[in-house]
């Protein structure tokens, strides 16, 4: 089998975070020695699109970007009309997903279609009032034990109700995790939403993408 190579290392308070790739079209994101994402595993980002119904529905916000896979479905359920919006904080990968893995994902962040922020997610969010039909939520680790204090900036109930604020009626917020909450499940339907959870693939660990329709 052949060896990684590192094409890309940055430092960050979580250690490095690194772009390898193997082969001719295999790839992983790494940070701090701990594998975030990699182009064999990649379901569970594409089902939180798929999951969110997304067709007709011309205005989405993902937040984070990674490799694009959520981002490549997405696009993929809309029209031509739609326009999304990426917000990513990390400027390397978003050239990153404009480089080396732009061919893994058809160029999904090159999409004209598609508008990239790099900043934080909940800040585009509190600044949104009723402005998306849909927010995908694809960010590292997703909800847990420790995002269930009040000030957690995505998963807090005072988080949901921001999201719920900057959808239409009706609209849907999708929030992946790597593993399932129930306190967070809990939350998120008190929030005003119709709840629904699902786990991803078969065997071993399962992601979970949990879709919000807002009452």
């Amino acid at each position: 089998m052949k060896p990684w190579s590192t094409l890309a290392s940055v430092a960050t308070p979580e250690g490095a975070l690194e772009l390898r790739q193997r082969g001719e079209a295999e790839f992983l994101i790494v940070i701090g020695g701990r594998v975030l994402m990699t182009t064999t595993a990649r379901r569970s980002e594409e089902a939180l699109a798929e999951l969110a119904a997304l067709r007709g529905a011309m205005r989405v916000l993902v937040g984070g970007l990674g490799m694009g896979f959520t981002l490549r479905a997405t696009l993929d359920a809309l029209g031509p009309a739609a326009r999304v919006t990426v917000a990513e904080l990390n400027a390397d990968v978003l050239a990153w997903c404009r480089g080396p893995l732009a061919p893994i994902t058809g160029g999904a962040v090159l999409d004209p279609r598609v508008t990239v922020v790099l900043g934080d997610v909940a800040r585009v969010i509190a600044d949104a009032a009723a402005s998306f039909d849909a927010i995908l939520l694809d960010l590292y680790e997703g909800p847990h034990a420790a995002t269930q204090r009040g000030d957690d900036p995505f998963y807090s109930a005072a988080a949901l109700a921001r999201s719920r604020a900057a959808l239409v009626a009706g609209g849907v917020l999708a929030v992946w995790s790597e593993d399932a909450d129930e306190p967070f499940a809990k939350r998120f339907a008190a929030a005003g939403f119709t709840v629904t959870t699902h786990r991803i693939g078969s065997g071993g660990r399962r992601h979970v993408v949990y879709v919000g329709k807002r009452r």
